[in-house]
């Protein structure tokens, strides 16, 4: 798949320091992990719909 399109968005810095970490143990980018990441959430909301973002969110409010 051609990478043509650029994104940018700001994340809180504990997510980065963590992104960064996963990077470090799998020797790859924060860019290269964050794709994936995304990829697999893509697919993952293709399968399951708005239910995939809503278990997420759900999780988020009771913490």
């Amino acid at each position: 798949m051609k990478k043509d399109t650029p994104l940018a968005f700001r994340i809180p810095s504990e997510l980065k320091k963590n992104l960064q970490q996963i990077a470090d143990r799998e020797a790859r980018s924060i860019s290269q992990i964050c794709e994936i990441l995304l990829t697999i959430g893509a697919l993952a909301y293709e399968k399951e719909g708005s239910k995939y973002l809503h278990r997420f969110l759900d999780r988020q409010k009771e913490s």
